[in-house]
């Protein structure tokens, strides 16, 4: 027998569509303030939907920085409470010019959706709040007790979310976690992620000299700060790719023989995955690709600058040099102590006759992983077989979730990842996109999992278990 929800969504898929178009108009980029207009166009229409829809206590959150989004369905006594969460806040979509139709007006192009957020996270939420919404239109009730929690600042690091979570504590009390945000692996292959990396941002500056010199008065005599930024970044790896801060890596957990044997028996075309991007396999030795993505720590340089960038050339020996860098934590690691090594190493590479700042202001996220027996991450899995005709197999992430680290902190929770975003969809990049199949694949999911949740009792959840 069709489930009546389900056959009220898929009936509705222009629908579900057409609004995800709408949403994803909204220019909601949290980084840069000449977007505040298209952040508050993102609210609002979070806010007019979740209210027609049936939620009350529509309202925003606030602890200093973009408001999240908040709504409340408790209707079910005796069942769980979860929080379903999301972010609305989309990355810039520089460089403009590589994109092949506009970042902020959609187009659907060969069943795909392209434009900036539609896979990252606005067409993930939106299945979440298209289904929650069609059983409410439906059945005039939610299986079980939401609180649903949109997110402005995810692509900032969620800077005021654990701020917002302390300040809002008593009104998002919950059991645990969905978050509608960690994408899928593969389109071809059932998954469902149970961990992610950590990070954390740091900047450095370097000075060599009190001004730009000319490079004939004073190249040779003097130090050029690129010269010196470009040896500086160059130390914190070895020629192999491994890392070479002093114990960077001490902490990382070991990867068991088990865990590498489940890892090397997920189907997964090596030489395939860097053809397709155009990449040759590198980094540290001893592991393969999946367990570096998964389990092992980075530090990335993702931007170096300094001196003349003009059209032609300037004959100048720059005075000052400028990086942003990244890292990728993998489970074990604590961020603040990561951060330490890497400033420590840096300090201790830099030459005499060089001013270096390093701004280390990022508390960072650790690596996050839901217990492999946590009921909820049971329930998805028994859901994606449902709706996919396959169990799926369990996968990390290489990125990080904010949230996971976050929430388990401030308000002692659990996250699992129910997001049907795919990996390569280029979000993050120009021509982002966003799968029309995953709409399909997604409901069914979402319709499963809330009727499986729905037999569930608060008694399900057993105590939080502090150590991962």
């Amino acid at each position: 027998m069709s489930d009546p929800v389900l056959a009220r969504l898929q009936a509705d898929r222009e629908g579900i569509v057409a609004r995800l178009v709408e949403y994803a108009s909204a220019p909601s980029v949290s980084t840069d303030p000449a977007y505040l207009d298209g952040m508050k166009a993102a609210r609002d229409i979070l806010k007019s939907r979740l209210k027609s829809a049936g939620f009350s206590a529509v309202q925003e959150l606030q602890a200093g920085g973009h408001p999240a989004v908040y709504a409340e369905w408790l209707g079910a006594p005796g069942k769980p409470t979860f929080i379903v969460y999301g972010h609305y806040d989309v990355q810039p979509p520089d460089p403009l010019e590589l994109w092949k139709s506009p970042p902020f007006a959609p187009e659907i192009h060969d069943h795909r959706l392209y434009g900036r957020g539609v896979s990252d996270d606005k067409g993930p939420v939106s299945i979440a709040i298209e289904t929650l919404s069609a059983f409410l239109a439906v059945e005039g009730r939610l299986p079980v007790n939401i609180r649903l929690l949109i997110e402005g600042e995810e692509e900032v690091g969620s800077a005021t979310l654990g701020a917002i979570l302390e300040k809002h504590r008593d009104l998002l009390s919950a059991d645990a976690v969905i978050s509608a945000d960690g994408a899928r692996w593969r389109a071809d292959l059932a998954s469902i992620n149970v961990g992610s990396r950590g990070s954390m941002r740091l900047e450095i500056a370097m000075r060599t000299a009190a001004k730009d010199l000319h490079s004939g008065r004073f190249g040779g005599a003097v130090r050029n700060a690129l010269h010196e930024m470009a040896a500086l970044l160059s130390s914190l790896h070895h020629p192999d790719g491994s890392i070479a801060v002093e114990g960077y890596v001490d902490d990382v957990a070991p990867l068991d023989d088990g865990e590498r044997k489940r890892i090397a028996a997920i189907p997964f075309d090596e030489a395939g995955f860097f053809e397709a991007i155009g990449a040759s396999a590198h980094g540290e030795p001893g592991y393969s690709a999946l367990e570096r993505l998964w389990h092992r720590p980075t530090i990335e340089i993702n931007g170096m600058w300094g001196g003349y960038q003009g059209a032609g050339s300037k004959t100048v020996t720059p005075a000052e040099s400028f990086a942003k860098l990244t890292t990728r934590l993998a489970p074990g690691q604590d961020p603040a102590r990561a951060g330490a090594l890497i400033e420590q190493h840096l300090r201790r590479h830099c030459p005499e006759g060089v001013a270096l700042t390093v701004d280390r202001n990022d508390p960072g996220t650790a690596a996050y992983t839901v217990p492999a027996d946590h009921p909820l991450l049971e329930a998805a899995e028994d859901a994606l077989e449902t709706a996919l005709g396959k169990p799926p197999v369990r996968v990390r992430i290489g990125g990080t979730l904010p949230l996971s680290d976050i929430v388990r902190h401030a308000l002692r929770l659990d996250t699992v990842m129910m997001s049907f975003s795919t990996a390569d969809e280029d979000f993050h990049a120009p021509n982002e996109f966003f799968r029309l199949s995953a709409i399909d694949d997604g409901v069914k999911a979402w319709v499963a999992f809330l009727r499986l949740l729905g037999r569930q009792t608060p008694e399900t959840y057993p105590p939080f278990r502090q150590s991962r």
